[in-house]
């Protein structure tokens, strides 16, 4: 009976929640890692890539001013995930969602209803919210 007190201590450990970082600064470093060499470094689409492209990436610094100065997060999202792709996106932007985006964070609307979201998504999300002028 003892080997099984020793081993749930052990076992409850691994049920236990990780806090995931949904921080500007950890989607800085996913958006230096999958989204810079389209959208430069500074994510006003000047990346080696993007310049290369026929239609030229958005300067994802301007999302907010576009929408009457708020920071359309969900739709942001949705382009990111690949749920929001209308005609005018083009073909080389690759659809996050449609690989492993991780562990999910779930997120409440204002209907406290809750929506799983993948973390790095958030994530990205936050790091393109911080840096719209």
């Amino acid at each position: 009976m003892k080997p099984a007190l020793v081993l749930l201590p052990a076992l409850l450990m691994g049920c236990v929640e990780q806090e995931l970082d949904v921080s500007p600064e950890a989607g800085a470093l996913l958006f230096a890692e999958n989204c810079a060499s389209c959208h430069g470094v500074d994510a006003k689409g000047a990346g080696d890539f993007g310049e290369q492209r026929i239609m030229v990436p958005p300067d994802l610094t301007r999302l907010a001013r576009e929408n009457g100065g708020v920071f359309p997060r969900n739709y942001v999202l949705g382009v990111i995930d690949g749920f929001e792709r209308g005609s005018h996106f083009s073909a080389a932007k690759p659809e996050f969602g449609a690989g492993d985006l991780g562990p999910t964070v779930i997120v409440e609307d204002e209907f406290g209803l809750g929506t799983p979201i993948p973390a790095r998504l958030l994530a990205l999300g936050a790091c393109l919210e911080s840096i719209q002028e």
